[in-house]
């Protein structure tokens, strides 16, 4: 399988690491921003192709599938583009479209045929994978799900400190993934929602303090505060509160009430994501975190993003 990779940034890093485990799977091109950028990701990884125009990466020979780890804004044309090219597309999540284009995207892939997928890593994440079975299997009845996602911003860089060209909005990239999480986990797309943010960062143009809570229609809440005013610990934190126990996770490991950790299968968030991306494409099924499957949440989200705004105003 022959896969092109958009975008030379942190995330584009964590992928090549993931498809170099995966027997079968070459990335073949890579584009980049800028000429400087691409060609110096090809070399590292050994990529044979490099270029700054999406379309011609794309249409190299055998070119099976596209990976965008793009800017956001970019994202729905993108995926609109490559699915009209007949490839198979991951794309990172729509953080800062609006529901229509979400929809678009969904049309899209249903004209093409093809396989659309959605990077929400959190759902191929061990710990919250054993939550939603636990769940499912009826052994831990949730209460609540409490999320705490904190950086701290003064700049537009990424996770290693570099500039970036799209801005890190709070709703649509970290609570997109959070919402999406809980409704995954609990199988339930009808929710309460509410949220409320603070003021604008004079030079970002994001607020920097939001929160949101909903209520599902079988009975638990969720609750999340983010904030890029948070000097330190930084990262997502997960509260599971049940009636059996009370789970807390942070990235991929889990622990219980009195600190114990929960055994698990120890796979890599990445590395199952892109392993399920691939194996979808092979064997030609809808893979879980289709575009599909995550269009309620993105409807979820522009609820609340509205309702936001007409507090502000």
């Amino acid at each position: 399988m022959k896969i092109c990779l958009a975008g030379t940034g942190a995330m584009a890093v964590i992928h090549m690491k993931a498809l170099r485990k995966i027997d079968g799977v070459e990335v073949v091109s890579v584009n980049g921003r800028t000429g400087d950028s691409a060609t110096a990701f090809a070399a590292e990884w050994g990529i044979p192709h490099a270029s700054t125009n999406l379309e011609e990466a794309i249409d190299r020979p055998g070119v099976d599938a596209v990976i965008l780890t793009t800017p956001s804004a970019m994202h729905a044309d993108q995926t609109v583009m490559a699915l009209g090219k007949g490839k198979h597309v991951q794309v990172e999540i729509p953080m800062s479209l609006n529901l229509p284009d979400a929809q678009r995207i969904v049309d899209a892939t249903k004209r093409s045929g093809r396989i659309c997928m959605v990077t929400h890593t959190r759902r191929f994440s061990s710990p919250h994978r054993e939550i939603r079975k636990r769940i499912q299997e009826g052994t831990f009845r949730l209460h609540h799900m409490v999320v705490e996602t904190y950086f701290f911003r003064r700049e537009n860089t990424n996770m290693h400190g570099q500039p970036r060209s799209w801005v890190d909005n709070l709703l649509w990239h970290h609570g997109c993934h959070s919402v999406d999480l809980a409704q995954w986990i609990l199988g339930d797309v009808a929710w309460a929602a509410w949220g409320q943010k603070g003021p604008d960062h004079p030079a970002l143009g994001i607020p920097m303090d939001m929160t949101v809570a909903m209520k599902s229609r079988t009975g638990p809440l969720f609750s999340m505060a983010m904030s890029f005013n948070n000097k330190g610990p930084f990262g997502g934190f997960y509260r599971y509160i049940g009636e059996e126990e009370t789970y807390k996770v942070y990235r991929d490991s889990m622990t219980d009430s009195d600190g114990k950790e929960v055994p698990l299968d120890g796979t890599a968030a990445f590395d199952r994501q892109d392993v399920e991306f691939t194996s979808a494409i092979r064997d030609g099924r809808e893979p879980e975190s289709s575009a599909a499957s995550c269009l309620p949440t993105m409807a979820l989200l522009d609820q609340i993003d509205r309702a936001m705004t007409l507090k502000a105003g």
